[in-house]
């Protein structure tokens, strides 16, 4: 990897793992996570409306008969994804959050034998099980001596299933349509659902504190446009597989700007759970099968 792909992509990276820390500040802060995750995206579609206004930018809308698809997709990669994900760190630390989400390519690649019906070797097959192992101890650490997971984890593990889906099923779209465009379309349609949080939003926006409001502003304009944009940067200046293989360090990130920021640390057992997990996706993208790697928006 040359140094501008890698400079971009470690960018991409910390900008994408502070994301769950902004969440639990904001969470903390004041919000309710349906204000938050609304405030987050009616900023994230206000910028992607501007960018499509600005003299000079091509962007083209969507054809007919790609338009329920797109709807789908956005309410699942989006919509859902971060109603789990904001809902679940209510009582899921941000380090656990990030190491729940970081699973999410071992769902991809079960959509992609079962429904897609591509194949997985044996080693694909391992990878999965040992991702499994790490999702299941992460699971049970948020819940104590108690073999059960949590609601918060629960909901994490359901944002991860959620982008899964999305990152299956948007390959023909990528086809016809750039990802900024793209990234636009799954967000305005993502942003719809939320609108059903607005009853309330005044009140929070009176009440929150100035370090809550500065997270949900961080969270609406970094992860999704600043992020979206550097990482297309790295993407275009370097090879796609060794500038994927830079998210495997985001649950590293997560964990240490959670505790710089919020003085949190996850426990050892998740610590433990999130290693295993980290080491079976690795082994499912690496060992087990060829494919080419997208990232739209899965933080």
């Amino acid at each position: 990897m040359n140094t501008k792909a890698f400079i971009l992509a470690s960018i991409t990276v910390i900008i994408w793992g502070s994301t769950f820390p902004a969440i639990k500040a904001g969470l903390e802060g004041g919000y309710t996570a349906g204000h938050l995750v609304l405030i987050r995206y009616l900023i994230a579609s206000g910028l992607f409306g501007i960018y499509a206004l600005l003299p000079g930018v091509k962007f083209r809308l969507p054809k007919k008969g790609d338009i329920l698809r797109i709807l789908l997709l956005g309410w699942v990669g989006i919509s859902i994804y971060h109603i789990g994900v904001t809902f679940g760190q209510q009582t899921v630390s941000a380090g656990t959050a990030g190491m729940l989400v970081a699973s999410a390519p071992i769902f991809t690649a079960l959509i992609a034998v079962f429904v897609l019906k591509e194949r997985l070797g044996i080693a694909g097959w391992l990878g999965l099980a040992i991702g499994f192992i790490g999702i299941g101890v992460v699971s049970f650490a948020t819940t104590g001596p108690s073999l059960t997971i949590s609601k918060g984890a629960f909901l994490v593990i359901m944002a991860a299933v959620a982008t899964s889906v999305l990152f299956a099923f948007q390959k023909p779209l990528l086809s016809r349509y750039s990802s900024i465009e793209l990234t636009a379309y799954f967000s305005w349609a993502g942003t719809i659902p939320f609108l059903l949080f607005l009853p309330g939003l005044f009140h929070d926006l009176q009440h929150a504190s100035l370090e809550a409001h500065l997270s949900a502003i961080y969270i609406g304009i970094f992860p999704t446009a600043i992020g979206y944009v550097t990482w297309a940067l790295a993407l275009s200046a370097g090879k796609a597989g060794p500038v994927t293989s830079m998210l495997y360090i985001e649950p590293v990130v997560v964990i240490i700007v959670a505790w710089i920021w919020l003085k949190e640390w996850p426990s050892s057992t998740s610590l433990i759970g999130g290693l295993i997990a980290i080491s079976g996706v690795i082994i499912v993208n690496l060992l087990g099968k060829k494919h080419k790697s997208n990232r739209l928006n899965s933080t």
